[in-house]
């Protein structure tokens, strides 16, 4: 029996509490176990022989070691999905705001000059002494101008979600280049707090330590140490459009009359437009700010870099399907386009991907060892290593030696493939630049495996009359792309009508595009040569040809070479679509790094609470598994919830139910096991006892009563019943009907 503590033993007691933080199962309805002591005496009676035949029976042994064994290694096998998930959502999430920097990067630089040439311009009023410094007023003389230099950042979001990440990144930004910098929530300038709170609030973000009293001297005092003097002072506020405007407007009066001890620079973030203040402050707080406006970039931008850098370029592995994706873009563009909402629906699909894939695991490892050795470790050999490190339960998948080198060598030549599938998306997508095709939208229609199976066999698979990049103008050689709907379709109409000064820059940003990409860089090659021929092309001047005959061949000469330019750069478009564009769902051991169960992703992110409860309460045997509900199944037992044997009697009834039946009913249920023992009782109690049993017989009837009026109650505030009416109090009314 020592196996039988190696289940405890193998997981930590913070994996446990890992799991639990990341269990998305929705709420279950408890168990009531039984409670009497007869019905707990056959029970443990029967493990204890239970337990004597094992010990005296060596296969007995055997097969409890085995089951033991092959507990520690599902438990084992848990864990390491945990692992590999954080992992892998660790890259992305690094990649994500790493992509976020980058787009803010022109702009933060903006604002930091902008913050010097400010700060400089604050010093030209002049430096005050150590006297005037310590005291508890302003300096006022007739240079001060009483302006305070502001900021303000449109965000363009409709939510202030993102926003947060982006002032924090400000923040952090400006305080490597030597700025003092405090961020204040827009609820500080509420009319709870009142200017006191501000205050306090300033205080405590400059000087480090909580301040009771909200004097603005102390802050005067804290800049003029030498450690802190002639640094900026920025203060950062997320949202003006939140802030109480008479608090802000006495906050701005204040700080305009100490800006010379206290030169303090506002960075204001404001959803829609620079009109904000406007609608918030009076025009005599208006009048102490010198305003300047910087714009980032749209959600939709920032959407597409996202897009991009972790489910195009695959910063993993980890990839989604077309029904996935589709709903990604569903589900941003119903939360107004909320970058996090997308960020954490995402996160939600790589988790249900590790938890459901037992192979997924050998993602998880890859990435480790990728970052581990800074190379590529997708090799068949490198992925075969994986697969034989795996847990017995996720090698129990791959059925022999055989399987186990054809997976991992699929595997290697799944990734290949994807990266071809990426380039193709970029290139497609650098030319639907010229026309405001969005990446989301062109990422959504190149997973369609429909849409690709639609485009027919003759544009698939290395055909040659495409991928020679013919320069006749035959129109028999019109591609099916050209006339197929849909943002692919749209972008080669697009370049077939593209002038050529852009068209050349197009080919210019491929080339950067596909410069790792031999078998696409080959083909863009062909493409280039063809450009370069036909510019060498230059008709030669008669001194006796007539002017006007001259100019006009030339004329025609341009247009059909470009009219040719542009029919090679459809080829190549078409070529890499028929040949490269081929869905990562139409792949072969496309599951182990992609995820498509939309429906379990939908349940979880939207959910159907009301369906939930109801399966809960019919079902709930199938997830307890309890062994006195588990042998008869849907039967209705006294030992189940109040609240299931309610629901369950009110399956037998219509749009109402007669609550003088439902109770009977459910005091039918309850005293089963009380109705079986009084049968077995053959002795009639004696008369002195009597009446002890009448006054228990009563107290337990008011107790049925009240477990029934409660469990009433809880069906009603779960939405599935209605309460009887003063029409009909003797009826409850049904609410939800089936499943």
């Amino acid at each position: 029996m020592a196996p039988s503590g190696c289940v405890t033993d193998s997981i930590p007691p913070s994996t446990t509490l890992e799991v639990e933080e990341k269990d998305l199962r929705p709420f279950f309805v408890l168990h009531k176990a039984s409670s009497r002591k007869k019905d707990r005496t056959p029970t443990a009676q029967a493990k204890l022989c239970m337990t004597n035949e094992l010990s005296s029976s060596p296969e007995s042994v055997k097969k409890l070691g085995g089951s033991m064994t092959e507990g520690c290694d599902l438990h084992l096998f848990q864990q390491l999905q945990i692992e590999a998930f954080d992992i892998v959502w660790e890259k992305i999430e690094s990649t994500i705001k790493g992509v976020l920097r980058d787009l803010n990067a022109n702009v933060f630089n903006n604002i930091q000059q902008w913050v010097l040439e400010c700060f400089n311009t604050t010093k030209l009023l002049g430096q005050h002494t150590i006297a005037e410094a310590t005291r508890s007023f302003p300096v006022l003389n007739n240079t001060t101008p009483g302006q305070l230099f502001t900021a303000f950042i449109v965000t363009r979001n409709i939510e202030f979600v993102d926003d947060m990440l982006t002032f924090e990144e400000l923040g952090h930004f400006l305080k490597s280049h030597g700025c003092h910098v405090a961020k204040l929530s827009s609820l500080e300038f509420s009319l709870k707090n009142g200017i006191a709170g501000c205050l306090k609030a300033l205080l405590r973000e400059f000087v480090g330590c909580v301040i009771d009293s909200a004097d603005i001297s102390i802050l005067a005092s804290w800049y003029r140490e030498h450690v802190n003097y002639n640094k900026p002072l920025v203060l950062i506020i997320n949202d003006l459009g939140r802030c109480s405007g008479s608090v802000l407007t006495d906050f701005i009066l204040m700080l305009s009359e100490w800006i010379v001890k206290v030169p303090i620079i506002f960075i204001f973030g404001v959803a829609t437009t620079v009109d904000t203040p406007r609608n918030i402050l009076p025009s005599h707080a208006l009048e102490r700010l010198c305003p300047s406006s910087f714009m980032l970039g749209t959600p939709a931008e920032r959407m597409d870099a996202i897009v991009e850098a972790v489910l195009v370029k695959h910063c993993t592995m980890f990839s989604i399907g077309h029904k996935v994706a589709v709903f990604l873009r569903n589900y941003f563009i119903n939360q107004d386009g909320t970058i996090t909402s997308f960020i954490r629906a995402l996160k939600v699909a790589c988790l249900l991907h590790f938890s459901m894939e037992p192979l997924s695991l050998i993602h998880g490892r890859a990435l480790a060892e990728d970052q581990k050795e800074g190379k590529s470790a997708v090799s068949p050999e490198t992925l075969l290593k994986y697969i034989d490190q795996l847990p017995l339960y996720a090698r129990s998948q791959i059925a022999d030696h055989h399987t186990k080198k054809s997976t991992a060598e699929g595997l290697s030549e799944l990734v290949t493939m994807q990266k071809l599938w990426s380039t193709a998306v970029l290139c497609l997508y650098e030319a639907g630049k010229y026309s405001r095709v969005r990446l989301l939208d062109l990422f959504c229609e190149a997973l369609s495996q429909d849409l690709y199976l639609s485009r027919g066999p003759d544009c698939h698979v290395g055909n040659e009359r495409y991928c020679g990049l013919s320069s006749t103008n035959d129109s028999s050689q019109q591609y099916s792309i050209m006339q197929s709907g849909g943002y692919i379709g749209q972008i080669v109409r697009n370049v077939r009508d593209l002038p050529a000064g852009m068209l050349y820059q197009l080919i210019e940003n491929w080339e950067k595009l596909t410069a790792d990409i031999s078998e696409i860089h080959e083909k863009l090659k062909v493409l280039q040569s063809s450009l370069r021929c036909e510019d060498g092309k230059s008709p030669r001047k008669s001194s006796k040809d007539n002017p006007k005959r001259y100019t006009s061949k030339i004329s025609v000469n341009t247009d059909k070479d470009a009219r040719m330019l542009n029919s090679q750069a459809i080829a190549f478009l078409n070529c890499l679509v028929g040949n490269f564009l081929k869905p990562i769902e139409g792949m072969p051991f496309h599951e182990i790094l992609c995820f498509k169960n939309v429906e379990k992703l939908q349940l979880v992110l939207i959910g159907d609470p009301r369906r939930r409860i109801q399966v809960d309460l019919l079902e709930f045997h199938k997830i307890l598994r309890c062994s006195c509900c588990s042998k008869n199944g849907n039967a209705l037992l006294p030992s189940r919830h109040d609240s299931s044997i309610m629901y369950s009697l009110a399956q037998e009834h219509g749009d109402l139910i007669n609550l003088h039946d439902w109770f009977q009913s459910f005091r039918s249920i309850v005293l089963q096991n009380k109705n079986k023992r009084k049968q077995n009782t053959k002795q009639s109690p004696q008369p002195k006892k009597r009446k002890a049993i009448n006054g228990s017989a009563d107290q337990n009837e008011a107790s049925i009563q009240a477990r029934f009026c409660k469990a009433v109650t809880e069906l009603q505030i779960t939405g599935l019943v209605r309460m009887p009416s003063k029409r009909r109090p003797d009826f409850a009314q049904r609410i939800a009907f089936g499943l």
